[in-house]
Formats: C-alpha cells, structure tokens, sequence
C-alpha cells in the first residue's frame, strides 16, 4: 500500500497512486481515478466547460489523452443520454485523461453514476492533482506530446522504464486510427435530437436518403441529418464507391473520425473523388472536411496544438457572421494548396486556419468543426439544413 508523507507540522501527504510521463522526460505525479492500469497516447488540452462525457466518448478522441483545462470535471455525474460513440465495440476514442481537481459527488438529476465509476467501467485511466495550466502552457509552446498515463493504487512506478518507452511512442501523423472506432458493417439510423421531458425521438417520414460514411462518427451528427428529414443508411470506412451508389443515396455525409487524414486517405480518397465525379451532393465534418480536401488534390498538415473546445470563433466567409463552434482536430486543411475549384468558405479567428470549403465543380460542401455540438448554440445548424437544399426538393418517403 502507498505510505503516506508526514509533514513537520504533522499532515500527511498521500503518496502518488498516478503519474503522467511525457516523451521528453517530464513526469507528472498525481492520483490515479478511473481504471487501474496505463494508457499510452498524444496529450491535447480541451478548453470546454461542459459536456466531458460527450468529449470522452467523441471517436475523434482515438489514441490521444484529453486534459482538460477547466477544473471541476465529474461534477454532474454522467448518464446513458450523453454518450457519443456509435460502435459498441469501441467502447471509447479516448485512451487517458488529466485533471487538476478530484472528482465531487454528482450533481444533476441526469446523472445515473458518478464519472469514476463510469472511467472504471470503460477502462480508461485518469490521474488528477495536476497542474493543468502548466501542461497545457508546454503544449501550446512545444506542440502535443506523446505520453503515458499510469494509474497504480500502491505508487509504484518504474519511471526509467516510462520514460523510455514515452520517447519512442509513434506519432499521430501517419496513423490511421479510423478502424479503432468505425462501422464495421452497414446500419440503419431514424433517433432525432434530445428534447426536455420527451427525450430521444423517431423520424417519422424522410424526404431524402443519406449514406453515412464513418470513419467515427457521432451519434448527435447523425440525430441532426435524421431531423433534418433524411433517411440516414451509415456504411463503414471501406465502403467502395459502387457499394454505396447501389444504395441510391440522394446525398453522401462523410463523418469525423481520428487519426492522420492522409493515412485514412490512401482508402477512403478514391472513393470520395469517384462519388464527385458523379455529382452526388456530399457534405463533410471535421475529418470528413479533411478526406474532400484531399479527394480534391489539396494537402492536409499536423497541427502543433490542435483545436479542442466548445468555444471557437469561426467567421463564414460567405455571410460575414460569427460562429462560435466545438472543436475537435489536431490536422487542417492547408489553405495554400486548395485547388482553383475550392472555395474558402470559413475561417478560425484564432488562427486564420481552413474551417470549411465549397466546391464550384461539385454539389460538394464541408466545415472542419461540429455543427452539431451546438455551444453557439444553434449557431451552425443551418449547414443541415444547406444540405438537404444540396439535394434538391423530394416528396416525402416513409
């Protein structure tokens, strides 16, 4: 059992039961929460000060350990209503998370357990009694590390060990991690938005046909397109472009998901560029933003930070307004290299990165951030809406 360290003044200092060891050496020690073990992956910081279970479930969170900058994180408990994730068998994106303040009781009269009890279960590991300015202060000025988290209740850490092994994690450029969390076979999809008192519902009828492309995508995505008429058919990452024409689809969404575009690329790309060749309307979030981007010759860079957090500004170049967005996204867009065809549609105001784009040659539109997500709060869900109009005007379907 960890010993406890005793002060002159007599209070005794719990030992360590979690540490936090990055690539170049640094160790962070703190207090193990949520499942016993370790985790390896690349440290973000996300800014957001609500809805941490629905950052914790988001796919696009694969391989990376979340730290979060806002200290009071667990305090509402968490529920079954919140959940993110899609595929089952995923379980979570998320591989670790940091915090600076311990879990509190839950409270909310959502909460059905509290988010230790939650992290246990979904085996994701946690340590808090961090600094969290700190880290996320070396993660702005040096870039995300590589890291391993380690949670043992008796303190015992062979931290030479971690450190060698944290020097020589892969990076999250070239990995692709889109089949850690996508579909594997193809579903059906009809639950609309979370309303007061009524909860999840049902679509009635639909004036279009969808097909999902998931690379990892969130289910509140996909409650937004059912309530925006659609009949929504989601497809795994590999589906082959004949495939998903055989479903007669009016419009194409490509999702969010983790990992290096460019590696997801290599399979996903030939696809995308065959359904714009023949015109299908396609609409695209976050890595989805990112595929069209390369479908149309553009590049894709790593970010040094990345954008995590549910209060970016995003300008629509188009209409002169301002969204404030969720964000989720460690590679862009390079705005340099879009070809004459696209249009620069939306920009971030905090750093003048590629927020979306449009394309002259194509029914083909796409945003890097998660209209869905609605910290503005509906600021950005007219873009559903501007793809049903893509798609043209149908009769209605049961």
């Amino acid at each position: 059992m960890p010993q406890d360290t005793t002060h002159t003044d007599g209070w005794a200092e719990p030992t360590p039961t979690a540490v936090l060891v990055l690539e170049d050496g640094t160790v962070l020690q703190g207090y193990g929460i949520g499942a016993v073990g370790e985790a390896a992956g690349e440290v973000c910081f996300n800014t957001a000060m609500t809805g941490y279970q629905e950052i914790l479930t988001d796919p696009s969170y694969a391989g990376q350990i979340i730290t979060f900058t806002f200290p009071h994180i667990g305090n509402v408990g968490v529920n079954d209503e919140d959940v993110e994730t899609v595929n089952a068998a995923a379980a979570s994106g998320v591989r670790g998370v940091v915090m600076a303040a311990p879990i509190t009781d839950p409270s909310s009269w959502r909460a059905s357990r509290d988010l230790d009890a939650w992290l246990k279960a979904r085996g994701i590991a946690g340590i808090t009694g961090v600094d969290t300015r700190a880290l996320t202060a070396l993660i702005r000025d040096h870039g995300m590390p590589n890291a391993i988290i380690v949670h043992d209740p008796n303190g015992a850490f062979d931290l030479e060990d971690l450190k060698a092994r944290a020097k020589h994690l892969p990076s999250m450029a070239g990995l692709d991690l889109v089949p850690l969390v996508a579909a594997t076979q193809r579903f059906e999809w009809d639950e609309t938005p979370w309303e007061l008192g009524r909860g999840y519902g049902r679509r009635a009828e639909a004036t279009h046909h969808v097909v999902a492309i998931d690379f990892g995508v969130k289910r509140n995505i996909l409650r937004l397109l059912a309530n925006a008429g659609c009949r929504v058919t989601v497809v795994p990452p590999t589906a082959t472009v004949e495939e998903i024409l055989a479903l007669e689809p009016d419009g194409v969404f490509l999702s969010n998901g983790p990992g290096d575009p460019a590696a997801t690329g290599e399979y996903a790309v030939p696809t995308i560029r065959a359904i714009l060749e023949r015109k299908v309307p396609t609409f695209g979030i976050c890595l989805g933003h990112q595929m069209l981007g390369l479908a149309i010759g553009a590049k894709t860079k790593k970010m040094m930070q990345g954008h995590h957090g549910a209060n970016h500004p995003v300008k629509d170049k188009t209409t002169g307004k301002v969204e404030i967005v969720s964000m989720n996204h460690g590679f862009a867009v390079d705005t340099d290299t879009l070809p004459a065809s696209a249009q620069e549609t939306h920009v971030s105001l905090f750093d003048g990165s590629n927020c979306g784009i449009a394309l002259a040659d194509a029914p083909a539109f796409s945003v890097q951030y998660h209209p869905e997500a609605s910290p503005g709060p509906r600021d950005s869900h007219y873009l559903f809406d501007r793809f049903v109009s893509l798609m043209g005007t149908k009769e209605p379907a049961a």
